[in-house]
């Protein structure tokens, strides 16, 4: 066995290794953007609460 057939070889597993992410796609992509908006609404609504205790307690710092 020459080098030429193992380096062969390991691009074999990686060639067919990149089969998956064809199959996913933009899955990952779409679900990391869909993730960050939910974040974000969510940080949104949790300062929207602490804004509004802190404009009713005049002890608070805005």
């Amino acid at each position: 066995m020459s080098s030429s057939d193992i380096f062969y070889k390991i691009g074999g597993l990686l060639q067919d290794s990149f089969v998956f992410f064809e199959s996913v796609g933009n899955i990952f992509n779409y679900s990391a953007i869909v993730l960050g908006f939910f974040g974000f609404f969510f940080w949104m609504n949790t300062q929207r609460k602490f804004n509004d205790k802190a404009s009713k307690d005049s002890n608070q710092l805005k």
